[in-house]
């Protein structure tokens, strides 16, 4: 769970939360109750969080019809938000190197 966090910005109380709401979000547990998370639920979970925080849809009802829609605008928003990030995490690589 913790590398899940970590990728996605999602504390693990909220992570346990969603599971509850969001019936695609099933992560593996073994037998000690720790949770796995395949890379198509961080896709999902970054999703959500993008429509919650970036959408600033935040009833769960309606984000569950926003996932359901599969709106190209939407995907388009969250592409463009994810490769804008990558270039963050690079120019702020390159100032690190020019100091």
């Amino acid at each position: 769970m913790r590398e899940t966090v970590a990728e996605t910005g999602v504390m693990d109380s909220t992570l346990r939360y969603w599971e509850k709401e969001f019936a695609e979000l099933s992560p593996r547990k073994d037998g000690h109750g720790n949770r796995y998370y395949t890379l198509e639920d961080q896709e999902l979970i970054k999703r959500i969080k993008y429509i919650r925080d970036e959408l600033h849809i935040t009833r769960l009802e309606a984000i569950r019809r926003e996932l359901q829609s599969n709106s190209k605008h939407s995907d388009e928003r969250q592409a463009a938000l994810d490769i804008l990030l990558r270039v963050k995490e690079e120019l702020c690589e390159i100032r690190k190197m020019l100091k």
